[in-house]
């Protein structure tokens, strides 16, 4: 124990400010929380939609890679910063897989001649289904989600 007589007060000050500060969060917790119950359902703020929208609830939601004419027919683009590729094997079907080799784990740097290509050993795969062409790789690319939504390419997370 110690012989200060200030000890025990400056307990309880802390003690009061600790306090102090979990009312004042309590407080401001109970507020908001009232304010949300009684205000008014209102629908949530949309952005207006031209007479070719569809747009709704289940609209398709996704990260921007590019605009749909970006990708050529029969070859792709790679999107490294996104660790994704996108292909069109034939008009209008877009494929989106990994970007990272399954060889040794290389982000793959182009597309070219119907394959996607890794720098790092040579492996190619398929733009069509990411299917090995060329080793050394021994498995294809992994798959990813891309959705064609107003000309606009999509990525799923």
């Amino acid at each position: 124990m110690s012989d200060d007589p200030r000890a025990g007060s400056e307990m309880t000050r802390r003690a009061v400010m600790a306090g102090t500060g979990i009312v004042a969060v309590s407080a401001a917790l109970a507020a908001c929380s009232s304010n949300q119950s009684a205000a008014p359902a209102s629908p949530a703020p949309s952005t207006p939609a031209g007479p070719a929208d569809t747009s709704s609830a289940g609209a398709p939601a996704g990260e921007r890679l590019a605009a749909t004419s970006e990708i050529p027919v029969g070859s792709g683009m790679v999107f490294a910063d996104k660790k994704v590729v996108v292909t069109q094997p034939a008009p209008g079907t877009f494929k989106a897989f990994s970007a990272v080799c399954t060889h040794q784990g290389c982000t793959v740097n182009k597309v070219a001649s119907g394959t996607i290509n890794c720098p790092c050993h040579g492996s190619k795969f398929a733009i069509a289904d990411g299917s090995v062409v060329h080793g050394p790789a021994q498995r294809p690319l992994g798959a990813r989600q891309v959705t064609a939504s107003g000309g606009e390419l999509l990525l799923e997370s």
